[in-house]
This record gives C-alpha cells, structure tokens and sequence, in this order.
C-alpha cells in the first residue's frame, strides 16, 4: 500500500490524490448562519443581547470555525486563501456600515417633506413654522454653481494634465506638480476667502454672486481634476503613442484623437469626482453666494441659494427648519446620483468601441 507525502505535493496534487479534500461553496454561508445563532444564543443566555455585540461575537466565531475547517480539510495553502478572503470581506462589510448608516439617516429623515412639491417650490412667502416652500430655488443655484465650476477647473486641469504628461521635463514641470500637491490640501474656507478677496478688490466689498462661489470651487476642483486626468493619461499604453507617430501623426493630433480618445471614460470619471468633492461644500458658498428665497439664473450679479447653504440655514433655524434640512441633504445626494449615472452614460457612449 502506497502512501502520499504532503510535503512533497503541490495542492492540486493533494486534492487529485485525496490527500485534502474540499469543503462545499456553501459552507461560508453555513458557517455564518451557525455562528450568528450560536452568538445570539450565547449573549442571550449572558444578558441582553445587541445588534454589535452578536455581530462581532458571529465574526469571530466565523473567522475562528471556517479558518480550523478550511486547515483540517484543505490543508495550509487554502486555509490562508480563506482566512484572507474572510478578512478582505469583514473589511468591505465595516466599510459599508458607516455608508448605509448615512443613506439610511438622510434617508429616513429627509423623506418627512421630501415631495414633488418640495422639489419644485421656493421659499418666497414662507415663514415660521410653516411646512410649505421647497428647493427649486436651491436646486437651480446648485447647478448653475457647478455648472460654471466645472466649465472654469476642466479646461484648466485637463490641459495641465496633458502638458505633464506629454510635455513637462524638468524643473517647470516639478514646480507644478509641487503646487497641484498644495492645492489638493487647500480648506475649502479658504478657498471661499481667495474668491471674496479677488472679487471684492476687483468689484467691491457689496459684490455678491454665483460667479464668486464658481471660483471659490474651481479653486477646490482643479487640482484633483489634473491629478486624476494625469493617472488616466499615463495609463494609454506608449505603443499607441508610437504607432500614431509612425504613420505621420502629428503630437498634438496624437494626443487629441489617440490619447484623449482612449482615456475618455477615466477621464469623465475624474470631473465627477471633482464635482462630487465640491458639489456639498458649505464654507465658500456661505461668504461668496450667501442665501436668497427665490429662484435666480444669473450667475454674474446677485446672491443664489445653494442646496449646502439652504440646508445649513435652515437646520440653523430649527423647528420645521430641520426636516427640511434633511429633505434639502437627501436631494442633494440624489442630485449626486443623477450626475454620475449621466456621466456614466457619457462615457460609455465616447469611449473607443473594442471588437474582440
């Protein structure tokens, strides 16, 4: 009778051979439905049983179970494929737990006077306690701001990307990715002083705009525009590049039709980071934009509401103030959601067509 040396054998040789046999897809799932009943029965016979502690009693339990089965059964190389598996998706879970708490919250609470009415009125009229008005108003404020932001920071960060990328040597190109680097750690309060500062020199201390706040964010947007346009340029391949080159291409025309061309959907997906990192700021948009009741489309002259400073007003005056704070909180992630599913399908609908 021959026997098998696990020592000498690879783990698919073991598992041919019958050394090690494999536990079921299922077993995960089993093992985790065991432990959470084991930890609620446990704690339940200790005291009172919490949603945290059997929670994190069931974890462990599972960690420590699956981890001894998967050693036993399928010997050490699957035991430490499981045991990182495990740990990779206990952190994924602890991830999601402050995201769901914070959907749920705005969630639940915004829904009170979160109504088709509320999207499509002002604030013209209301006051006190009363549970009328809406966020037209703010809603209409918010993106023109934005939109104004964006049309100044990605023109801006795309083209200092490019010159990084495809131009920049040397000490000019340091300093800028010097200055970039400051730019990303700037506080947001302190970009909203720049653009009082700038317009008040320029237009007077009186001058209140959406223009103003425009700036305040490109100054927030910019530099996380170019850094995240220059990731998605260096990673078009250079046989691209040089394939252009060989056949005559120009570089400017390389970099418009091949390079631009290729990293569309990254790029497109940076601008909407940068929108999102600026999209709920409070601080520069309280001291440039300030607060009105109505609905206003000039961006140039003239005080706009913003869902940010809306929501913070109104929180600030309490009462009915604050459920409509939280409704103003819950349309602006859903503004959020909006713009990156339209972003999503601009860049599905640029990106370059591959035929396998």
């Amino acid at each position: 009778m021959t026997t098998v040396d696990t020592t000498e054998l690879s783990t698919a040789d073991l598992l041919r051979s019958g050394g090690y046999r494999t536990l079921p897809r299922w077993t995960p799932w089993a093992s985790g439905a065991g432990s959470l009943a084991v930890a609620y029965a446990a704690l339940l016979l200790a005291g009172t049983p919490t949603v945290v502690s059997v929670v994190a009693l069931a974890a462990a339990l599972h960690l420590v179970g699956l981890t001894t089965a998967s050693r036993v059964l399928e010997g050490p190389r699957r035991c430490a494929d499981r045991l990182a598996t495990t740990l990779v998706t206990f952190a994924f879970a602890l991830a999601l737990v402050p995201l769901v708490s914070l959907l749920w919250t705005v969630g639940s609470r915004g829904a009170a006077l979160f109504s088709v009415e509320f999207l499509t009125t002002d604030m013209v009229g209301v006051f006190g306690d009363m549970t009328s008005g809406g966020v037209a108003h703010a809603i209409v404020g918010t993106l023109m701001v934005t939109v104004t932001a964006t049309v100044i920071s990605v023109p801006v960060g795309l083209l200092t990307a490019i010159y990084l990328v495809e131009y920049g040597r040397g000490a000019v190109a340091r300093a800028i990715t010097f200055l970039v680097d400051v730019m990303t750690g700037i506080p947001s309060i302190v970009a909203g002083l720049f653009a009082f500062a700038l317009f008040t020199l320029v237009m007077g201390p009186a001058y209140r705009s959406g223009l103003m706040g425009a700036v305040a964010l490109a100054v927030l947007m910019t530099p996380v525009v170019i850094r995240s346009v220059e990731e998605m340029l260096r990673l078009v391949p250079d046989e691209l590049r040089e394939a252009s080159y060989a056949l005559g291409v120009p570089k400017w025309l390389t970099v418009v039709k091949v390079v631009l061309r290729t990293s569309v959907a990254g790029i497109v997906t940076g601008v909407m980071l940068a929108v999102a990192r600026v999209i709920g700021e409070t601080a520069p948009l309280l001291i440039t934009v300030g607060i009105v009741t109505r609905t206003s489309w000039d961006v140039v002259e003239g005080r706009m509401a913003t869902l940010p400073v809306f929501a913070y007003n109104q929180y600030h005056q309490g009462g009915v103030g604050v459920d409509r704070a939280w409704a103003a909180a819950l349309t602006l992630i859903l503004v959020v959601m909006l713009l990156n599913l339209v972003a999503r399908a601009i860049s599905r609908a640029f990106a370059p067509r591959t035929h396998r």
